[in-house]
């Protein structure tokens, strides 16, 4: 059980420490991953991003996954779940326009100017809260793998007993600090799981930065 989102972060951190001489960048989730990213890049000493991905939501059951979409126009379909349900192309089609147009807002909201962090070359952690159904985690990777990403590594506090073998094949190193059972969903196992909102998530970037800005300057310079 974790206290909250920060202290996941910090506890995750230690499991990444061995990171800290590598040249990485930090990506996390929006919303919920990145107060957990931000202590993560913290102990690192790495910069902080967001990798905007959006869940796919069956049209008549919204919280339930049917895949999702993430930057550069990558998209990944759980064709179990849409086989299952009988969902058509054009459903798909129709819930994924309404999901770019959030995935771009918030993209421009949480990177004014449109910058990202490079990543070619680089060591990518993408950070989440923790994993449920994977479709956003996979998105995420392949997002990193895209932009060039020399290695990705995908680390949660807490995901399903069943996370590795459906997730293994996205990224070079899963990291997880504990897969319980019964899994329901991710909250379960947070004391305070309350939502992130936009603001928070601009926070940690701006808090982040300013952290890693000033820890390289060199000794007795004011910003």
């Amino acid at each position: 059980m974790f206290a909250n989102r920060s202290d996941a972060g910090q506890q995750l951190a230690k499991r990444l420490a061995y990171l800290r001489d590598d040249d990485v960048v930090v990506l996390g989730l929006p919303r919920g991953g990145v107060p957990v990213a931000a202590e993560v890049a913290k102990t690192l000493h790495a910069p902080l991003d967001v990798i905007v991905v959006r869940k796919l939501g069956v049209p008549f059951q919204p919280e339930l996954g049917m895949g999702a979409i993430g930057e550069d126009d990558v998209r990944v379909i759980n064709n179990d779940v849409v086989r299952q349900l009988g969902i058509s192309a054009a459903a798909i089609d129709e819930v994924e326009r309404r999901e770019r147009s959030e995935l771009k807002r918030r993209a421009e909201r949480f990177r004014p100017g449109g910058v990202r962090t490079p990543l070619a070359g680089r060591v990518v952690v993408i950070i989440d809260d923790g994993v449920a159904t994977g479709s956003t985690a996979i998105a995420a990777c392949q997002v990193a793998k895209a932009a060039g990403a020399r290695r990705v590594i995908l680390a949660v506090p807490v995901a399903p007993v069943d996370w590795t073998p459906r997730l293994e094949a996205y990224a070079d190193e899963l990291v997880c600090l504990d897969t319980p059972y019964p899994f329901m969903a991710i909250g379960q196992f947070y004391n305070d799981f309350d939502q992130t909102s936009d603001d928070e998530v601009v926070s940690c970037l701006r808090q982040t930065a300013t952290a890693l800005s000033t820890r390289s300057l060199p000794s007795g310079t004011e910003r």
